[in-house]
């Protein structure tokens, strides 16, 4: 999933420099930002935002998967930001929390610390942020995108097959995703009230805020490929859940050469919502 994965962070970057700069903003006006980390980084796209947008700070990608960390890097070099990005091959959530300057013991302390749909992939997510909050430094904020709304792409009525194909196959990545959850090593259930969560690790000023991402229709190639892959991985994983007319409507969609297809038909968009929820650590 790397280039997927890469492709779907460059679509969302009219939101995630937006991002940056208000978090840019949360912090103190005065404060110095010399270490960023990313928690969950994947190919490291947030990572080289922040190394943008924070031109005196040092933007690590952490990741547990080795390539895609390389695709980190080698993005980094494209953009002239290679000096600035390093990685961290990090095993989570055994390898959260703080530690020296240089991550002995740890990842290592930060000024800000982002995660970008990570935590929910942990067993224990308060434990988690309690971690990730343990490892800023006094007066550094932490940032976790979570929850949010479904992604929007394609009308009610499509033409082909039931109308209503996006509510069901929400339905479907539900129940996956309670699956998943469970299935998890250590896995606790806790209310997702996202602000609740950070006040309980410490954190303080803890508010949170949403971004739009808007392509309207007719898509661009690279949204469309986007799209495509998704529903591909989701007739993939999840069909066993649908029933045969929502299957055989998938296949017509992931169908390169026909007209109702999502790489050529007219009406697809793409329309998603990342909220983000922030918290201070007290100054000592």
């Amino acid at each position: 999933m790397a280039a997927q994965l890469e492709n779907s962070g460059e679509l969302q970057l009219p939101v995630l420099r937006p991002i940056a700069a208000r978090l840019r903003e949360l912090l103190a006006p005065e404060r110095e930002v010399r270490r960023i980390l990313d928690i969950g980084s994947g190919p490291g796209v947030m990572t080289c935002v922040f190394a943008e947008a924070f031109a005196d700070a040092e933007a690590v990608a952490v990741d547990g998967a080795p390539g895609l960390l390389d695709r980190a890097l080698a993005r980094a070099e494209r953009l002239g930001l290679g000096g600035r990005v390093t990685v961290r091959h990090a095993k989570l959530p055994e390898d959260l929390g703080g530690g020296d300057e240089h991550g002995e013991g740890g990842l290592g302390s930060a000024d800000l610390i982002w995660s970008s749909k990570a935590v929910h992939h942990l067993g224990d997510q308060q434990g988690a942020l309690n971690e990730l909050a343990g490892a800023l430094r006094p007066g550094g904020l932490l940032a976790v995108a979570e929850g949010g709304l479904p992604t929007r792409f394609l009308p009610r009525d499509i033409g082909i097959g039931r109308p209503g194909l996006q509510a069901r196959l929400d339905a479907v990545q539900e129940h996956w995703f309670e699956i998943m959850r469970a299935e998890l090593p250590g896995s606790t259930s806790v209310v997702e009230d996202w602000p609740a969560m950070l006040s309980r690790a410490g954190l303080t000023g803890v508010g949170g805020f949403t971004l739009l991402l808007d392509l309207p229709a007719p898509l661009g190639e690279a949204a469309r490929v986007f799209l495509h892959a998704h529903l591909a991985r989701l007739r993939e994983m999840m069909s066993e859940s649908l029933d045969a007319e929502d299957r055989s409507t998938l296949d017509v969609l992931l169908d390169p050469g026909a007209p109702e297809g999502v790489l050529r038909r007219p009406d697809a968009f793409l329309l998603s919502a990342t909220t983000v929820f922030t918290g201070v650590r007290p100054a000592r």
